[in-house]
């Protein structure tokens, strides 16, 4: 026997509205004449009870990709990893950006409730860890970013804190004992910044009182984000700049990553000084132009390509489930990868400065 075909009536009278009241939330019109609790109640209904528009099935076939932006060549790459396995997979993506703008993520976690989206995937960790978590019930959703055990969602990440140790480890051994870390905003919604911080750090207080770790950040509001192309390179550029004039003893520069080290590099030679005879500079992320010859970024390694398939295969299994693994019980996914320090020719040891 056929199963019987699931009905706007149907979804309607779940809910305890009308079928054109359900008609008008489903195809988002009018939406303001409706509560927020009865919209999320349509559109979990719409995917428990399995209805089919007339053009096809209306669930689980687009995933929705949830980015900062696309001008840092990490997300850019990160999000054609995805792409790649995407397309393997037969699934269609569409792409968010939030220029790190909390009530634009808060928007689109709004949005993945409605029943065409079949998963979420974030590439990088949301700023709204309760918010995702609370969206995990009905849609499934996979973060990239920072090793994070108490985060609740099923990850593809790094450990930047020990990303941030190699990089302290590696300029110790060279002879650094004055150095600086460089970086855009830092909080705890840029979680993976503040590891790298904080591994860095702990490498410096094992070297011992000889050795000291100068902070320079500058906080970059969302709509700078948006508005300011180059703006990772100018905060390194103005953040170099004022290590040099406020703190002359500093041989190194570590910038959060490879963006904002490109704008290090910059200032640097605008300054009159050379790398890494009075400057070295480390960056993170290794992402492509970091290995060219004219740039020959010291960095760290964190599989960028693989990350972002990775959480693509994770996203897959998860949305071929019925119904969504319940996420009451505490238990999640995480794919760890481990990062490796790249050494090129933009660190040495400390010169006549040092």
């Amino acid at each position: 026997m056929s199963k019987k075909k699931v009905t706007l009536k149907d979804i309607g009278d779940a809910a305890g509205i009308s079928s054109a009241s359900v008609s008008m939330i489903l195809a988002k019109k009018s939406l303001s004449r409706f509560s927020s609790d009865t919209v999320d109640t349509v559109y979990a209904l719409a995917r428990e009870l399995g209805y089919e528009k007339k053009s096809g099935k209306y669930d689980k076939k687009v995933l929705a990709i949830v980015c900062p932006s696309v001008m840092n060549p990490y997300f850019a790459t990160i999000i054609q990893g995805m792409e790649q396995e995407a397309s393997l997979r037969g699934l269609d993506t569409m792409l968010f950006t939030t220029y790190w703008d909390t009530e634009k993520e808060k928007r689109i976690c709004e949005f993945a409730k409605d029943p065409m989206v079949g998963g979420v995937v974030f590439a990088m960790i949301p700023q709204q860890p309760d918010l995702v978590r609370e969206l995990n019930k009905s849609v499934p959703v996979v973060a990239v970013g920072d090793k994070q055990n108490e985060l609740g969602l099923d990850t593809v990440d790094v450990n930047n804190f020990t990303a941030g140790s190699f990089v302290g480890k590696h300029l110790l051994q060279l002879g650094h004992r004055k150095v600086a870390y460089v970086s855009t905003s830092l909080n705890s919604e840029h979680s993976a910044r503040v590891r790298r911080y904080e591994g860095l750090k702990a490498e410096f207080r094992l070297a011992g009182s000889g050795a000291k770790l100068s902070l320079f950040t500058s906080e970059v509001a969302s709509s700078t984000e948006l508005n300011t192309v180059d703006i990772e390179h100018q905060t390194g550029y103005e953040l170099a700049k004022r290590c040099i004039r406020e703190t002359p003893q500093v041989t190194a520069i570590v910038a959060i990553n490879d963006m904002v080290a490109y704008g290090v590099i910059d200032a640097i030679h605008d300054a009159g000084f050379s790398i890494p005879r009075d400057y070295s500079v480390c960056g993170f992320d290794n992402i492509y132009p970091s290995s060219f010859r004219g740039v020959s970024l010291t960095t760290v390694e964190h599989y960028i390509i693989q990350v972002g398939r990775s959480a693509i295969r994770l996203i897959s299994d998860k949305m071929a489930k019925k119904p969504p693994v319940e996420v009451d019980s505490g238990a999640v996914t995480r794919v760890e990868y481990r990062s490796r320090l790249i050494i090129r020719n933009s660190t040495g040891e400390p010169g006549p400065r040092g």
